[in-house]
């Protein structure tokens, strides 16, 4: 280990009197900085109940975008003047606590680490670091309770003082694709919810429902056969459930009884009883509360694949399950609804090229129980060629298959190009980063009758596309959307990563210094490079560079990548050593 690098993780360096900053005062990339520069501002000084930190490695994610397009008006910043009160971009961060607060000496330290989770609720509105609360495109900051302790949660994740900076800041990113195979669904009747059922007239299915009555609190009946309305009423009897029956309602009629009803917040659970009409189901699905469940039980195919708000399955978790009956409870529970990638299974990846779908291939190869194939696919050649050199030797060293295809380039249709590779059975898992509505619903069509559709990219509330719902009663199909991560999924990756069982650095395909902050915001917007572009806010002099670039223009450095261009916390070292100014103050005390 060099000298500069020793004394830089023991904060034997004076901690200068500015930070370079860029805030950003209005959308638009050319908003971000001063013509096109970061600006200097004053190193501030740690209130009692403030931590002021080093910023050491920062991501940047494509989510950003629509920040980068709405400023003020982005959901998240609640029409702020940015022009007044700027923001700055980099919720995916790790930093270094280099002064601690008065109040907080008995619990954090100079030198303690942490990797920021940027999903952060005050009060129990929803913030985050990177929009409402700056974050981290600056080279020192202060953090205080907006993030260590709000709404009793800390979102300053600890992490190992000897691990690598860009792998730490990739684990928010890496949470949210582990989140996409964690259950963020609600499988079961909500608790003092509301619980819409909905018959067939003539219906003479003997149902029973065995667990979950006992949950809502309010019960609508439409057209549900006797045996049924008579079940219900016996089971709450006890417990004083408000039963209210509203027979003879039409698809043309649902959208005013929501209204009337729940105030147009739509039904917690929704059970539709031996299912026939898409037009119905549709229509009825629209009506799902946020994380609310739809519950299909019939043994008849619908007429029609059913137009679903594919939006609200990514950003408001709604629940689709069912099966054959006659018992309306079996439906729901983790049991039944897997949401996780099939052991020894195909997976497809659509849009797998990106760096959310790189991360989420090589999660793929590495599991140690996944799928046996991994079929990755996109329309962008560069990065798929890239992505096959980045993971061909880890699939053969995991004695797994990986396929990779761009229907842009070949006259086979994606369709009949999976459909080979499974012997006409279709995948078993579909997992979409691709925000494109008619993308989607192709990749639905890629799967096995009981097979998972997840859709990680999100498209806005309101976006509909056509699924065979009836897969999801006749055969346990599975249809999830996930959005961001929590503290606890991003701990697990920590974790994962500390313990080399995830490698976060494979996914970083080009570096630069804190000059280079606003281009590294300009290449990912453009999708520049077949991965993920990093910032090291203390390094100055580093131009944007490509990694598969170093070994031309940085030999020094490159020689520490692993094969195929892998980014390594060794070739870290050696960028620290070439690109952190000397400091004549290197052999200061830690923290002053």
């Amino acid at each position: 280990m060099s000298q500069k690098f020793e004394d830089y993780i023991a904060l034997r360096r004076e901690i200068p009197q500015q930070t370079q900053v860029w805030n950003m005062y209005g959308a638009g990339v050319e908003n971000i900085g001063r013509d096109g520069a970061p600006e200097l501002e004053p190193v501030p000084e740690p209130g009692d109940n403030q931590l002021l930190v080093r910023v050491d490695a920062v991501g940047m994610c494509f989510s950003d975008v629509k920040l980068i397009k709405q400023g003020g008006a982005h959901p998240k910043l609640y029409n702020r003047d940015l022009a007044v009160n700027p923001t700055r971009l980099g919720h995916e961060a790790t930093v270094t606590v280099v002064k601690v607060g008065e109040a907080l000496k008995d619990k954090y330290h100079p030198g303690d680490r942490f990797a920021i989770q940027p999903d952060i609720y005050q009060n129990g509105k929803s913030t985050a670091y990177g929009y409402t609360i700056p974050g981290g495109l600056t080279q020192y900051h202060l953090i205080g309770p907006e993030v260590l302790a709000a709404d009793g949660i800390n979102y300053a994740i600890p992490v190992k003082r000897e691990t690598g900076y860009a792998e730490m800041a990739l684990t928010e990113p890496w949470a949210c694709v582990f989140a996409a195979y964690t259950q963020r669904r609600r499988l079961e009747p909500k608790a003092g919810g509301t619980m819409w059922i909905v018959g067939q007239p003539g219906d003479e299915t003997a149902y029973t429902f065995s667990a979950g009555l006992d949950a809502p609190a309010k019960i609508y009946l439409t057209d549900v056969p006797d045996s049924v309305r008579d079940l219900i009423r016996a089971e709450t009897a006890a417990r004083g459930t408000a039963i209210i029956e509203k027979n003879g309602l039409t698809p043309a009629d649902y959208p005013a009884f929501s209204e009337s009803e729940t105030g147009g917040a739509g039904f917690d659970d929704i059970v539709v009883l031996n299912p026939q009409s898409a037009e119905m189901v549709g229509a009825a699905a629209k009506l799902i509360a946020r994380r609310g469940t739809f519950n299909l039980v019939g043994k008849t195919p619908l007429d029609a694949d059913v137009s679903v708000d594919v939006g609200r399955m990514h950003y408001d978790y709604t629940a689709y399950v069912g099966n054959p009956g006659p018992d309306i409870a079996a439906s729901y529970g983790e049991a039944r609804n897997r949401c996780d990638l099939r052991p020894g299974g195909t997976a497809v990846f659509v849009g797998a090229g990106g760096p959310m779908g790189q991360m989420h291939v090589q999660r793929a190869l590495e599991m140690e129980n996944g799928p046996a194939q991994v079929i990755a696919t996109d329309i962008n050649a560069p990065r798929l060629a890239a992505l096959e050199n980045k993971y061909a030797a880890l699939a053969e060293s995991r004695e797994k298959r990986l396929l990779t295809f761009n229907p842009a380039e070949s006259d086979q249709p994606l369709y009949d190009f999976v459909m080979a590779a499974t012997q006409n059975a279709g995948a078993d898992d579909v997992i979409v980063s691709v925000p494109v509505a008619a993308v989607m619903a192709e990749a639905a069509t890629l799967m096995k009758a009981d097979g998972m559709l997840v859709f990680f990219a999100g498209v806005p509330n309101g976006t509909f596309a056509p699924l065979n719902l009836s897969n999801v009663y006749l055969h346990n199909a599975q249809f999830t959307g996930t959005s961001g991560s929590r503290v606890e999924d991003q701990a697990q990756v920590i974790h994962m990563a500390e313990t080399h069982q995830l490698s976060p650095n494979r996914s970083v395909a080009a570096i630069g210094g804190i000059e280079a902050a606003q281009e590294g915001v300009r290449a990912m917007m453009e999708g520049r490079y077949p991965g993920k572009v990093v910032i090291f806010p203390q390094l100055s002099g580093l131009p944007l560079t490509a990694v598969s670039e170093l070994p031309e223009r940085f030999p020094e450095i490159a020689k520490y990548l692993a094969p195929g261009n892998v980014w390594t916390a060794e070739a870290e070292k050696a960028l620290i050593e070439r690109f952190l100014p000397d400091d004549i103050h290197a052999h200061a005390e830690p923290g002053h």
